[in-house]
């Protein structure tokens, strides 16, 4: 059974820093696609950040330049450094893994149960 265990959300103030952890337990295929998808009340859930195995990472344009993800294949874990927060990047962050990196969150079925991340003006 493939878990997803996620840390490091909370409430930070505009400028601030945040530091979220992933990792990934029971799930096999390598190489793999890992990464965070964030939904903002009443928004569509969109892509922060997602990295495939050993490749460039892709980012959201408006994360692009403040945040950075990175991984530990070894430890099936991956981080997403956020600096500068801003307001609209208040969201709960959702972790996934699949075996692509799928542009639509329907494609995956291996999901964390989220961390809120506000960010206060």
């Amino acid at each position: 059974q493939v878990q997803l265990a996620e840390s490091g959300g909370g409430p930070v103030q505009a400028g601030g820093s945040l530091r979220l952890t992933c990792v990934a337990s029971g799930y096999t295929d390598s190489p793999y696609c890992m990464g965070w998808f964030r939904q903002a009340p009443e928004k569509e859930r969109e892509w922060a950040a997602r990295i495939f195995t050993g490749n460039t990472p892709y980012y959201d344009p408006s994360v692009k330049g403040r945040f950075v993800i990175s991984e530990e294949n070894d430890k099936n874990t991956v981080y997403l450094q956020m600096n500068s927060l801003k307001p609209e990047d208040t969201a709960m962050y959702y972790c996934v893994i699949g075996k692509y990196c799928y542009s639509s969150s329907d494609m995956f079925t291996h999901w964390g149960q989220g961390t809120q991340v506000t960010v206060s003006s």
